[in-house]
């Protein structure tokens, strides 16, 4: 008893914060839950980043749902990737039971049923939400790399690529632009220019068509090319109350690496975009990462290091990120090593590999008088073991905390729901139409089908007057007809103004011009 008592006067100085703080719920002391205890995230420390791991049922998504609620509360912007269409059910309020109150009075929880401010997002417009898409240029060749699996050589080729798209001032909008830059490079026309490119051989080339044009047939088309989504769309705060943008995953397990790479560019684009804050108060957003070890699989060490970084730097934009996924070692080293808190749901031992698994996230935690081999693979469902960073950058005490309750709906919302909210965000007539500007694909197009009727109208002129032909010099005929675009004033008016000074970051991205 003594022991308990000591335990519980630890974890009460340990989450004792000033400012204002996230709750999650109350240290279990001998199975009972203390509601004196309150184990706490302080909010100026979300942007720390965390981890919210656990087996599959063991209650991951109410966590991140309850984190969300109060962030919005707070008036932080949330977004979150709903993958299992769980978390739909944030905008509406919760429904009370016996059940329901007799748990959270146990914990001191005051619950009422509340619905959150929340937006509906889906890829490409597959789903329920208001459609998210990018351009090539904007996702770049390293995102695009670790979602066709491409190896290091074919990555760094479809960066030349990309390179000799920007210099030649041809948009690479969607994925009919990018195949259309490369076919011309592997043509006799665009032979010389496949040349310059030095690092780039034609196989290479056509081994990136090809896995080009099966992504293609995968229905990948409608995820890429305008109108491009604004991540600042993210950041909306409405009557004091940060909202939540879900965005809706149907068939992830048909296009795991595109899935999860899109939500990296989501995160890389902010990156890019805010402007550096330093510590603050609060985060402006909260980004959660749903299986995020799709994110980590297969991936190339360039991939790898570029995510790190952006973890690292994007807190200074007061951006915080939380990884959701079974164990800590789906997360590589580098990224784990920066996230502050952690939430760490039931784990099972069932096979050696488990044990591992066991094992390896147990020497992550700080020291405790806890056997936390024990305790994780007994945690009841809505359980967790919990550490967070203090307000002077500690770590806290590790507390078995029996979890607070979601106040929102702990269901998906009915589809009708949905449809009208998609229907009134301010976000539907901005992104619902796709446009298909002129880029890549109909300027080389247009510029084939000029240099065709071209030789089509000398070789009837020559047919016509055959005593007044002259041969043309051997060097013009060997021209590409890249050359001869390129050689046009009106090629090099567009050149100077659309194609002009591309600034890339961290995964090769172009920055958008706002």
């Amino acid at each position: 008893m003594a022991e308990s008592k000591d335990v519980a006067e630890t974890v009460k100085q340990g989450y004792a914060f000033e400012g204002p703080a996230i709750e999650l719920g109350a240290l279990l002391v001998d199975g009972t839950p203390d509601p004196a205890a309150a184990v706490r995230i302080p909010l100026s420390m979300v942007n720390r980043h965390g981890l919210v791991a656990g087996a599959t049922g063991t209650g991951k998504t109410k966590t991140l749902q309850l984190m969300a609620e109060q962030l919005s509360s707070a008036g932080v912007a949330v977004f979150a990737a709903d993958i299992k269409g769980d978390l739909s059910g944030i905008s509406q309020p919760g429904q009370e039971s016996e059940k329901l109150l007799a748990r959270t009075k146990t914990i001191g929880q005051e619950w009422t049923g509340v619905g959150f401010p929340s937006e509906f997002y889906t890829l490409g417009g597959q789903g329920t939400g208001v459609p998210i898409r990018a351009t090539i240029t904007s996702f770049g060749p390293v995102l695009l790399s670790k979602v066709l699996g491409l190896n290091d050589v074919q990555e760094s080729s479809l960066g030349l690529i990309f390179h000799y798209a920007d210099k030649q001032g041809l948009p690479l909008l969607d994925l009919k632009d990018l195949r259309a830059v490369i076919q011309h490079l592997t043509s006799d026309e665009g032979k010389e220019d496949l040349k310059s490119l030095g690092g780039l051989s034609s196989a290479t080339a056509g081994v990136i068509l090809r896995a080009l044009i099966g992504f293609a047939d995968q229905g990948a088309d409608a995820f890429f090319g305008e109108t491009e989504f604004d991540t600042a769309d993210l950041l909306r705060v409405t009557d004091g109350k940060g909202v939540v943008s879900l965005l809706e995953l149907p068939n992830v397990q048909d296009r795991p690496a595109l899935f999860s790479t899109f939500l990296m560019w989501l995160l890389a684009d902010l990156f890019h975009d805010l402007p550096e804050v330093g510590d603050v108060d609060k985060p402006k957003l909260v980004f959660f990462f749903d299986e995020a070890h799709l994110l980590f699989d297969d991936a190339s060490k360039a991939f790898l290091d570029s995510i790190a970084q952006t973890v690292r730097l994007i807190r200074s934009k007061g951006v915080g990120v939380f990884f959701v996924t079974q164990t800590p070692k789906d997360v590589p080293d580098d990224v784990l090593a920066q996230l502050g808190s952690r939430v760490q749901h039931q784990l099972r031992a069932h096979t050696p590999n488990d044990a591992k698994a066991l094992k390896a996230t147990v020497s992550t935690f700080p020291n405790s008088s806890y056997d936390l081999s024990e305790v994780l693979t007994s945690l009841g469902i809505g359980e967790a073991v919990v550490t967070v960073m203090n307000e002077k950058g500690a770590p806290t005490p590790v507390a078995w905390t029996r979890l607070r309750a979601p106040q929102s709906l702990m269901a998906p919302a009915s589809p009708e729901q949905m449809a009208a909210a998609v229907q009134a965000s301010p976000n539907s007539s901005k992104y619902a139409e796709v446009v298909d500007r002129e880029s890549a694909y109909e300027k080389l197009t247009a510029k084939l089908e000029a240099g065709a009727a071209q030789a089509e109208a000398e070789a009837a002129a020559k047919e016509a007057k055959p005593e007044e032909a002259k041969p043309a010099p051997r060097a013009k005929q060997e021209k590409s007809m890249v050359e001869q675009v390129v050689g046009s004033s009106a090629f090099k008016q567009f050149a100077r103004s659309a194609g002009r000074e591309i600034v890339r970051g961290l995964f090769g991205a172009a920055r958008r011009k706002r």
